[in-house]
């Protein structure tokens, strides 16, 4: 643990943060850059918070290779709004075609089949969500405007290691969890989009990043102002008052990441903690693993004893031992670690240190 007395927190989101990125943002609370004030009270139209939002633009742009042909804005209002803005926006034929591989690819298709027929190609809830379903020879329909993935599953740790074929058809990602993970070819989506409160910053910011051809010029009338992506990509992501202190520190997080050698590097600082814990868990007598090897998350890792009392004992006995938020999603039961970027590789060997401790005393 930090000189702070920090636990580590294995929280699904909000999560952890990079220690650097906070005690800069305390640094600067009360007064930034010698402005006199602190973010939270700047007016979004200044000068100083307009080069805050441009410099986060631009390093997010830098840290993915962001064609220029890309929007970046900077969103209110969860992934969850987004899984209305989606088929809102991309509405053409009236159909898409998604693939469910855990509940936000599931919730994101029942929102959608509010404003258009949903073709649900794909699924993994036979084995509850367990797998990536194979993806490479799809029955996709010539006309659906779009196919939808969820692209890291954060309640089954599940990941697409391989992204859809999606026979020429504008592909769209949630990557909320695992966004700046690892490097990412831009160019194979039409629209990526996720919550930050996982693996960027606090909770409260989504970014977008939607090929421009793919904004509409005109939306139906029952579309709200806010949902239309033109609005925000028109003005620069401040057609409203934006999150402004979320931006900020998320614009602190892209730098960090930058500093620890972009994302070639935070892909594998990511699989050597992964690692660390999959191994453990796949030689372990008590604990395993609850995803097929070949779909396993870098992000999210859940893992059972196949005993309910069990599993509550760890997760008490976890937290009395500084690690926090292990307990899994009520939907799988058992254990869950997030494992985000600022995670640090001695949060997972002290996670795993002490798995092996209570294996031994509850043998």
């Amino acid at each position: 643990m930090s000189k702070y007395d920090r636990v580590y927190n294995f929280s699904a989101g909000p999560a952890v943060l990079p220690e650097e990125v906070l005690k800069e943002a305390a640094d600067e609370m009360l007064d930034y850059k010698g402005c006199g004030m602190s973010v939270m009270e700047m007016s979004h139209r200044s000068k100083m918070f307009q080069q805050i939002i441009d410099e986060a633009e631009q390093d997010i742009r830098d840290l993915m290779n962001i064609p220029d042909n890309y929007k970046v804005l900077f969103l209110q209002g969860g992934a969850s709004q987004q899984f209305a803005a989606v088929p809102m926006n991309l509405k053409k034929n009236g159909k898409a075609a998604y693939i469910i591989t855990g509940q936000w690819a599931k919730k994101a298709a029942a929102e959608a089949e509010k404003f258009l027929e949903v073709k649900r190609v794909a699924s993994s809830a036979d084995k509850t969500f367990s797998y990536i379903p194979d993806c490479s020879d799809l029955d996709i329909d010539d006309d659906v405007d779009y196919v939808y993935i969820c692209e890291n599953n954060t309640i089954y740790g599940t990941k697409y290691h391989e992204l859809p074929n999606t026979k020429g058809h504008t592909l769209v990602a949630d990557v909320s969890s695992c966004f700046l993970s690892e490097p990412v070819d831009v160019t194979k989506y039409g629209v990526i989009y996720g919550g930050v409160q996982k693996n960027v910053g606090p909770a409260g910011v989504v970014i977008a990043i939607i090929r421009e051809d793919l904004i509409p010029e005109e939306v139906d009338s029952t579309v709200p102002t806010m949902l239309a992506w033109k609005t925000q990509a028109d003005a620069g992501s401040l057609y409203n008052t934006p999150p402004c202190y979320g931006i900020y520190i998320c614009g602190k997080v892209f730098k960090w990441i930058k500093k620890m050698g972009g994302l070639e590097a935070m892909k594998k600082h990511n699989e050597e903690k992964a690692k660390i814990l999959y191994d453990f868990l796949d030689n372990s007598k008590l604990f395993k693993g609850t995803v097929v090897p070949k779909d396993r998350s870098l992000m999210n890792v859940p893992f059972v004893t196949g005993n309910e009392e069990l599993d509550a004992k760890f997760v008490a006995e976890a937290k009395a031992a500084g690690l926090e938020n292990l307990k899994g999603h009520r939907t799988v039961g058992g254990m869950r670690a997030s494992i985000y970027n600022a995670m640090p590789i001695e949060g997972v060997k002290a996670l795993v240190e002490f798995m092996e401790k209570f294996e031994k005393e509850n043998a």
